[in-house]
């Protein structure tokens, strides 16, 4: 993939920002997405210092409608293809369902679900067949376990599982390969830094940082995997998740409910 091209979306900070570095490495051109204020211009400007791949970065709000052709009418005017992207952005959260209003819900639904679907869209319309084109979906363990507190961005990664599913089916035998990337818990903010680091045994076991992350992606996608769930504890829990019986995983959740409450 030397100096072909990469869209991150949510570039500026935590995996997206690892994801920028991950592929620079490799000599992979870039361009950055993020919102305005987000440290995008200083980003582009480091990579451009330290590796020797071009970086262009738009500052945009990925929830608004003109965004997604926005990008692409940019690529277009500079004459650029883009070869791989990485449906990065989403808005996570940790609260009982009705401790937020319906506009935050709103906003989580548009850039989780919504803007991956459209993107892929119109990043598939301006592949060039030719060539191997590359899409990484960015979803969520959360997307199949079920997890108080997390009911919108689980449904929301349950989306992206089945979107990306269901994509691979109708793009096998073509130039276009899809990749869901099933991650834990990632230490991408420093208020996530500071919980993670409060949890004991497996759960403290299943944090990663988003560096390792984003390699362990970036090397899955290009083999073609399916999916990618990094770190082995997680496997494990999956494997897990897919013997255990409906009636023994109701009384986990359950139990996992009460101690929530409880603290």
């Amino acid at each position: 993939m030397v100096h072909q091209t990469a869209i991150i979306t949510g570039a500026s900070e935590g995996l997206g920002k690892s994801f920028a570095i991950e592929l620079a490495l490799r000599h992979v051109n870039l361009v950055l997405v993020s919102l305005p204020g987000s440290g995008l211009p200083e980003l582009a400007s480091f990579i451009r210092k330290n590796f020797e791949v071009k970086v262009s970065y738009l500052e945009i709000d990925l929830t608004l409608a003109e965004s997604y052709p926005a990008i692409f009418n940019y690529l277009s005017d500079k004459q650029i293809t883009a070869h791989l992207l990485i449906n990065n952005a989403g808005l996570g959260n940790w609260s009982w369902f009705e401790d937020l209003n319906i506009g935050f819900y709103k906003k989580q639904i548009e850039l989780n679900v919504i803007t991956p679907v459209l993107l892929t869209r119109l990043f598939l319309a301006q592949a060039d067949v030719s060539t191997t084109s590359y899409i990484l979906n960015v979803g969520s363990l959360g997307g199949l376990f079920v997890v108080p507190k997390k009911q919108v961005y689980g449904a929301t990664k349950s989306f992206i599982r089945y979107f990306t599913k269901c994509l691979q089916l109708e793009l096998q035998g073509s130039n276009v390969k899809i990749s869901l990337l099933s991650p834990g818990g990632i230490n991408t903010k420093p208020e996530l830094l500071v919980m993670n680091n409060k949890l004991r045994g497996i759960s403290k076991a299943t944090i990663m940082e988003p560096g390792h992350v984003a390699r362990i992606a970036i090397d899955g996608l290009l083999k073609g995997k399916k999916e990618i769930i990094p770190g082995m504890i997680n496997r494990m829990l999956v494997l897990l998740n897919s013997l255990l019986p409906a009636a023994v995983k109701d009384i986990i959740i359950r139990q996992r409910l009460a101690t929530i409450i409880k603290s």
